[in-house]
């Protein structure tokens, strides 16, 4: 059978009503208290006539039939009530950068044709500024988080709330129902991907067993979740797919979503102090921008984190020396490097712990999984030749909101397969572990040679002196295009030239090496941590 996440959610909370589900500040809410505010949520919503309107049947792959509603928020409670409520209503939430400036806000309203919007009081500024920009915003709920007065003709959302029915609104969940992610927008514009709950529960949310099987009834769900009982912290934003598919997978089975006290910026003190105060098992980073400050923090004096069983990182590389200075500070914590994207749900993990060592870019491959030749023609045997495209069958999304021409590029149809193939170049090896080489879009075609921005940014990271490196490519003369490499050095560190290229040489060929180097004191990253390419192609053209 297929699931729709408000029908999974309320059979665990049913079983469990009585367990944490969220904690937040020293908030508490249990399973039945995520339920009764959820269910307000939702009723709210159908009250203001929100909900599905065509049903998956009768449209195309790249169409909606629901409402939609932006969550334009910190992490906090309210964000993953508003996504479960939501999805109580059929309405489909999706997720709103509280990074962007107002122009790409009116850009991301208006392309996922926003119904609704939740906001934090302290994004009401950016708000007041667009909604008229927006014609088909009609509905503002605002959650204060500082003494920002309610915008006119806003309501509070818990006042929406109190309003609201706590009874289970009268409505068939659907597993074709949607789930919707914007992607980052990091290297272009943002786009709405489309799945299906019970596509995005096996690839992402917790439907699948730690064996890879897939869970086929309620009554395994819920005695899944009666079992055993981890505390999660993920401490990215739930803004971008890691931090709330974390949460919902703890959600999804029997677990405690914790949230770090500071959520306007990654804090290594404060999330420590949180782990420690709440006896959190998993954390979730996002590579060396997450790992790099905690690994620091650690070093300035002992903590009780002996709670900590597993950090995993994803969405951005974490290198392996990093890894091996959090497992120095450590030593019985595993470390899961998990790929995945938007377009593809989770694709692949690495484990890396104390006894096996560190190492990055090489993972073991989850079902249905495979690597695609260049012209997409065919599957790609363990131990081919050159570089393959990392594409996964089965549960994987619709397509992009009203975009068919992408839908259809991102999404082929090879031998009667439907795949996903959202642009990671990889090598299947001999021993059928896969050899991740980075993304297309950020390669940079040098001298006819094609050099991936990531894997000069793991040699970089190599120098005991480099805190956080992005690389781009800029135009030139003689090789078409020249690898740039902007690098921030750990406060009072020093490195020249030379030394960064002598250790990238131990690393990577020297045709990757860059030709250039900008030195700089901050980073421009997405608040996930992930690069800003866009950014960094920018600063490129200023390097000498």
């Amino acid at each position: 059978m297929h699931f729709n996440l408000a029908t999974v959610s309320e059979a665990i909370a049913a079983a469990l009503p009585e367990r944490e589900a969220i904690v937040f500040r020293r908030r508490r809410f249990t399973y039945a208290d995520l339920t009764e505010r959820s269910r307000r949520f939702a009723n709210f919503l159908v009250g203001a006539g929100f909900g599905c309107h065509r049903e998956r049947e009768h449209l195309e792959d790249w169409e909606s039939g629901q409402d939609h509603i932006g969550l334009y928020l910190y992490n906090g409670n309210e964000y993953l009530e508003a996504m479960l409520g939501a999805y109580k209503a059929r309405v489909a939430p999706f997720n709103v950068n509280y990074r962007y400036v107002d122009e790409e806000l009116i850009y991301l309203l208006n392309n996922a044709r926003s119904r609704g919007l939740v906001y934090h009081s302290s994004l009401a500024d950016h708000v007041e500024q667009v909604r008229r920009r927006v014609p088909t915003l009609e509905v503002l709920l605002q959650v204060p988080d500082d003494e920002t007065p309610l915008l006119a003709g806003a309501m509070d959302f818990e006042e929406a709330l109190v309003n609201a029915s706590p009874e289970r609104p009268e409505l068939e969940w659907h597993p074709d129902d949607l789930y919707m992610l914007y992607t980052g927008g990091t290297t272009g514009m943002p786009k709405g991907v489309l799945w299906r709950h019970a596509d995005i529960l096996v690839a992402s949310l917790g439907a699948r067993r730690t064996d890879g099987t897939v869970l086929t009834s309620l009554p395994e769900y819920v005695a899944r979740a009666q079992a055993a009982h981890r505390r999660h912290l993920p401490a990215p934003p739930f803004m971008h797919g890691a931090g709330h598919w974390v949460a919902f997978q703890a959600l999804n089975t029997g677990g405690t979503v914790v949230i770090q006290d500071e959520v306007r910026r990654f804090d290594a003190a404060d999330v420590l102090d949180v782990v420690e105060r709440e006896r959190v098992n998993n954390l979730l980073l996002v590579g060396d921008a997450f790992a790099r400050p905690l690994v620091d923090e650690l070093a300035r004096g002992a903590r009780d984190v002996s709670s900590l069983k597993n950090i995993i990182t994803g969405g951005a590389i974490m290198t392996a020396h990093v890894k091996g200075e959090l497992l120095e500070a450590l030593p019985e914590v595993s470390i899961i490097d998990s790929a995945g994207s938007s377009e593809t749900g989770g694709q692949g993990t690495q484990v890396s712990n104390a006894r096996r060592g560190a190492s990055t870019g090489r993972f073991k491959l989850s079902a249905h999984n495979s690597v695609l030749s260049e012209d997409f023609s065919r599957e790609l045997a363990p131990g081919h030749e050159g570089l393959g495209w990392w594409a996964r069958t089965g549960n994987i999304p619709l397509g992009y909101l009203d975009d068919e021409a992408k839908t259809k590029a991102t999404f082929p149809v090879i031998n009667g397969v439907r795949y996903s193939v959202p642009g990671d170049k990889v090598r299947l090896l001999a021993d059928n572990t896969l050899e991740l080489h980075g993304r297309e879009s950020v390669t940079i075609n040098s001298g006819g040679e094609k050099i991936f921005a990531e894997e000069v940014e793991q040699a970089l990271k190599h120098h005991l002196a480099v805190f956080d490196a992005v690389v781009a490519g800029r135009p030139s003369e003689r090789w078409g295009n020249e690898v740039v490499a902007i690098v921030k050095l750990r406060d009072g560190a020093a490195a020249d030239v030379s030394s960064l290229l002598d250790e990238c040489g131990k690393h990577i060929a020297r045709y990757k090496l860059p030709k250039a180097f900008l030195f700089t004191d901050e980073i421009v990253r997405s608040p996930s941590g992930k690069a800003d390419y866009r950014w960094a192609k920018a600063r490129a053209a200023q390097a000498k």
